[in-house]
């Protein structure tokens, strides 16, 4: 009995497998398949950010029906303080919550950690921190963060970090990723020695820290790769450092990291710099960018950047995307949402909230398409200059 409830255990422990199904052959994109209990992931895959529970301004059925959304984000340290974990344990997870049947990645709620650093003290322990809400007054170790994520019970969990500014000195730096690395050992041995709570399995990732300097990013991915997990994130980019160092530190995690596991880069980006992560082996993204910008009226289509608020659309009838990459805003004219944002409809929010969305969950469709048709560099270097553009 003994024997079979480990090996029972260890099944739990080890479900989530990735498949590679494709690679590029003059770059290090590749496709592939995500398995986890909620469902199949195609990567390269965009995760929309429902930060609490919620992408902004988007129905649940959108997301699927509309936009294809095939896994969603939820943040550990904005759901522990509201609505809080009792109350997502008596729902029976974040899944039956939000009535989300599909897969689910949380942030251990280091980035937000990051963001609060003058409210904020890391030791050794962990991070004593001052809520935005109400400042009172909570400690997150790399054990509670595990305890709080098994309670909300994404399928991919995430350990907890530190992530030093983009401008950190070195040797801010290396004592910054002292720390990360051993709270990643304990996360790792309170994360083996605890169970889901609601009867599937779930994932966690160490987090790639490092900031922009090579040598720290090796060594990072060295000691997260001995810990043998089913995938790694990688953190600490897109926070200041020039869209050319974040490309580099890229090319020298490519080759340190399995071939066979999932890579989720956190927090990134704009269209470009997707496509230019893809080309070095990256497949899980995640960004408010395009719900955010969207509510500023900052709309993402295939022929450039639109900002819908200008004067110039007014009397422009065509469709938000003439080339027909969003699929939810066909109805839609460029003047119609112009007039919406004016006027200050929700209805604008929503619709170009959607259609980012679409966008970025499209984009990274036609990276499947030519990845695995061959052709995926050429198709890449073409449309990185298109998307550049402001329209």
């Amino acid at each position: 009995i003994a024997i079979i409830l480990l090996s029972l255990r260890v099944v739990i422990k080890k479900n989530m497998r990735f498949e590679r199904i494709a690679q590029s052959c003059d770059s290090s994109a590749r496709c592939g398949l995500l398995y986890t209990d909620h469902g199949v992931i195609e990567t390269p895959i965009f995760m929309p950010v429902g930060t609490v529970g919620s992408v902004k301004a988007v129905y649940h059925r959108d997301l699927r029906e509309d936009i294809k959304a095939q896994i969603i984000l939820g943040n550990t340290y904005h759901l522990y303080l509201r609505p809080g974990t009792d109350i997502i344990q008596k729902a029976g997870g974040l899944h039956k919550f939000i009535s989300w049947d599909g897969p689910i990645l949380t942030d251990s709620g280091g980035y937000q950690v990051f963001s609060l650093a003058s409210n904020r003290k890391l030791t050794d322990q962990g991070c004593t921190f001052q809520s935005h809400i109400g400042g009172s007054r909570h400690l997150f170790t790399p054990e509670s963060v595990v305890d709080t994520q098994r309670i909300i019970g994404a399928d991919i969990i995430m350990a907890l970090d530190e992530c030093p500014p983009g401008d950190s000195d070195f040797r801010y730096a290396k004592k910054s990723l002292e720390l990360t690395s051993r709270w990643l050992e304990r996360g790792i041995k309170h994360f083996d020695s605890t169970e889901p709570l609601y009867g599937y399995s779930q994932t966690f990732f160490p987090i790639v820290q490092g900031c922009v300097y090579p040598e720290l990013r090796a060594m990072a991915a060295e000691h997260a790769v001995s810990l043998d997990r089913e995938g790694y994130a990688i953190g600490g980019l897109s926070v200041g450092e020039p869209a050319e160092v974040m490309y580099q530190m890229l090319e020298v995690l490519d080759p340190l990291l399995p071939k066979d596991k999932p890579r989720y880069l956190m927090g990134v980006g704009t269209p470009a710099n997707i496509l230019e992560a893809i080309d070095r082996g990256i497949d899980m993204f995640d960004c408010v960018m395009p719900t955010r910008n969207a509510r500023n009226g900052m709309l993402f289509t295939s022929k450039g950047t639109i900002n819908i608020r200008n004067k110039k659309w007014a009397d422009d009838f065509s469709p938000i995307d003439e080339n027909g990459t969003s699929f939810v805003d066909s109805n839609y004219s460029k003047a119609y949402l112009r007039h919406l944002f004016i006027s200050g409809e929700i209805l604008g929010a929503q619709i170009a909230s959607e259609h980012n969305l679409a966008f970025y969950l499209n984009l990274v469709k036609e990276a499947r398409k030519h990845i695995k048709s061959g052709d995926f560099k050429v198709w890449k270097n073409n449309y990185v200059k298109v998307l550049e553009n402001k329209l």
